[in-house]
């Protein structure tokens, strides 16, 4: 007899009892993650009820691999771009939200008679969301274009990046039981710098890459070369010291800017859902029954501590940040959950052997619960928040108005500002790049030319390739012009910040000899290249400068429509990829009249690699356009349905024919045009022909008012039509 793989049975077994949970979750209209969730309760080691798991290694593969995809898709969803919508109230956000959560799961763990270390390491766990499950959860409640959304992916990113150093800092503290500032430096630096330079790498050379094979790009080409382009930053990412999901997210999020990255998120869409399922499933065989319910006052605690914890933390950190106050609690509302990070890190506990043993068991069990709460909270988020809202004080909602006006005039009227804006993205740029030159000379050119020749002579060689690499880096930093240039503010500062920037080139031109010479050398040279420095510079660094300049403005352009949040007026801009199946395909936007009907502006059209900007009236609206739409929360909510419309399921019966129908005098289709009564979408069908007194239109105009006693020819659903006659 053949013999079969454990890993597949274990599959078979992983995905038929998944489905089943699923279809039943479906039916109690309930988000499929909890689904799988059950699943995973159900043939977990603890149960004993169904057939159980054998192969764990090739599962938690498995699962892994359902992170990465996870990340990466989100990547794809939602990039840097759309952080940048809800930047600043991200940041100060997830800053205020971590710190405070520490400090309530270290203090829930002291109360609990924990060591210090544990409650360390609890604080960490409780502070981390579930990015994938919220992610899921959204898009399961068809959510994705409410208004708060963007801050609240913001914020899941800002939490990934502060879990990185996280890890390191409880790792630390788990070793050495001291905490170290430089560790915690140190990596807050690398982590920075990974992230900016293969930004800078991916916006400089991933859409020159897929320009040229883009003749080549078909579905099963496109699919492959992003999964590729993913694992390889997953890679990159592990070599480095960060977390595999980090790199898939980073991909994810260079490729949605390129031309291949709208067709790749319906690409990925079941390679996700596949693996997904696993990682989902994967997560409840870890639920011990047993032990939840020997610590079931433990466990609901802290599911206390994190529902409440979060609302409060994030809504006081979203505030601060300046976001309305109804927004604020939408995102405290929808982050209450924790999730795959807090797993890492009660692992990590775990595989040191520093903390007790029930900690991950606690993390799954509270992870699961809040996985249950967190749809209820998502989809009753608009009245839970409008209720807070309403319960402030009309002094404090007025304070807190004029808090939201001033912090919004105050910033973007600084004189900080503006210089960042001008000079800190080449300041950026340029250090990322001369820092990543300087560490390739020392790490891989150098040792390979050690072994050439005399080390001092490999030295100097090595030290020139790099400054001849770096050459036009350095002038862009020192000598090119600002970003912004009409601005006459900076006028007065050009000398202090011209100053400033010689003494950063300098400081990067020591840091970059010093790492190939003894200190005594390192001076003499230094010397000797800043007085060749300028001739050399102007002579031949500038051309090359140039041409990189050019290329990156190229690169840029394409994604520097700014997506800002209208809170004055509650508008916001939002982005809807139209269905095929959506009535308004195939008519103009006079024909469809978008904003007359809801009342929102077409302010762009993305279609393949053009860009409509103010698309006229008699632009044609076809499927898969990206359009984005400017309105407020109630009138994006509107139209959403109409255009990301899908299709009714095809019935089996074939009970589809010829019918004629006659209008009678109550009839509400009577007196409308054909477009305006909606008969099409009632009896998914057409009306071919139309017969009014004695004379006969065949295919008819859209436009054509509908009479008291037309006879109608209509092709569609047969129990439709005899519906409407009853």
């Amino acid at each position: 007899m053949a013999h079969l793989p454990s890993l597949i049975q274990d599959l078979a077994v992983i995905l038929v009892t998944a489905a089943i949970v699923t279809l039943i979750f479906r039916r109690l209209r309930q988000p499929v993650v909890l689904g799988y969730l059950m699943a995973g309760v159900l043939i977990g080691p603890h149960t004993g009820l169904l057939p159980q798991v054998t192969d764990r290694a090739g599962l938690q593969t498995w699962a892994e691999i359902g992170v990465i995809i996870f990340l990466f898709t989100l990547g794809l969803e939602f990039s840097f771009r759309r952080l940048a919508r809800s930047g600043r109230s991200a940041f100060v956000t997830g800053f205020v939200e971590i710190p405070l959560m520490m400090g309530l799961g270290y203090l829930t763990g002291r109360s609990l008679g924990w060591t210090v270390t544990d409650s360390l390491f609890l604080g960490g766990v409780l502070s981390i969301s579930s990015t994938t499950i919220i992610f899921k959860s959204i898009e399961d409640l068809g959510q994705k274009n409410r208004s708060f959304v963007p801050l609240v992916f913001g914020v899941l990113i800002i939490e990934d990046l502060i879990a990185v150093l996280l890890l390191v800092l409880l790792a630390t503290v788990a070793l050495s039981k001291n905490f170290s500032g430089l560790d915690l430096l140190t990596s807050a630096g690398r982590l920075g710098f990974f992230l900016a330079l293969w930004t800078i790498l991916g916006t400089l050379l991933l859409p020159a890459f897929l320009r040229k094979i883009k003749k080549e790009l078909s579905d099963e080409t496109g699919l492959i070369v992003g999964l590729g382009l993913c694992l390889l930053m997953v890679v990159a990412a592990t070599q480095a010291g960060f977390s595999p999901a980090l790199g898939a997210f980073v991909m994810g999020s260079l490729l949605s800017e390129t031309l291949l990255g709208p067709r790749l998120q319906h690409l990925v869409k079941p390679v996700k859902d596949l693996f997904g399922a696993v990682f989902f499933v994967s997560m409840g065989m870890l639920v011990d029954p047993a032990m939840v319910w020997a610590k079931f006052d433990v466990i609901l605690l802290l599911v206390a501590v994190v529902i409440f914890g979060k609302i409060l933390a994030v809504t006081l950190g979203a505030l601060l940040s300046g976001a309305p106050v109804k927004r604020s609690v939408q995102t405290g509302l929808c982050l209450t959950q924790i999730g795959e990070f807090s797993f890492i890190i009660a692992g990590l506990a775990a595989s040191m052997q520093v903390t007790r043993e029930s900690l991950p068991v606690l993390a799954v069990s509270v992870s699961v619960i809040t996985t249950f709460t967190t749809p209820w909270f998502i989809r009753h988020s608009d009245s839970l928040a409008q209720r807070f809202e309403n319960a402030l004080p009309l002094a404090l909602r007025h304070r807190l108005q004029a808090y939201q006006t001033s912090l919004r005039d105050q910033q973007s009227g600084s004189l900080l500002r503006l210089l960042l804006r001008a000079y800190g993205p080449k300041i950026l740029v340029h250090t990322t790049l001369i820092i990543a030159i300087v560490w390739v000379g020392k790490h891989h050119v150098l040792p390979m030319v050690m072994g050439m020749t005399d080390p001092l002579i490999a030295s100097l060689i090595t030290l020139l390739a790099v400054l001849i690499a770096a050459a036009p880096f350095f002038w862009g930093l020192v000598m090119s012009s600002p970003l912004t240039v009409k601005l006459p503010k900076l006028r007065g500062m050009e000398i202090g910040v011209s100053t400033a920037r010689g003494l950063l080139g300098a400081a990067l031109l020591a840091y970059c000899v010093g790492h190939f010479l003894s200190a005594l050398a390192a001076s003499g040279l230094l010397l000797l290249v800043l007085c060749l420095g300028t001739f050399f510079f102007t002579r031949h660094a500038e051309p090359f400068y140039r041409v990189f300049e050019g290329r990156w403005r190229e690169s840029t352009a394409k994604k520097g429509f700014s997506s800002p949040d209208l809170a004055p007026w509650d508008a916001t801009l939002t982005e809807f990829i139209l269905s095929a199946d959506s009535e308004l395909v195939g008519q103009n936007l006079m024909s469809a009249a978008i904003k007359e009907r809801y009342g929102v502006m077409v302010a762009l059209i993305e279609r393949g690699s053009r860009r409509l900007l103010a698309p006229g009236a008699e632009t044609l609206l076809l499927p898969g356009d990206r359009i984005f739409l400017i309105g407020t929360e109630s009138q994006i909510t509107n139209i959403a349905p109409v255009l990301e419309k899908t299709a009714a399921p095809e019935r089996g019966d074939g009970n589809y024919g010829l019918q004629s129908l006659v209008l009678k005098e109550q009839s509400p289709f009577a007196g409308r045009s054909i477009r305006e009564c909606g008969l099409r979408e009632k009896i998914q069908g057409l009306i071919i022909g139309i017969e009014r007194e004695g004379n006969r239109v065949l295919n008819p105009d859209s436009g054509l008012t509908l009479k008291q006693g037309d006879l109608l020819w209509i092709v569609g659903d047969l129990e439709l039509i005899a519906g409407l006659q009853r």
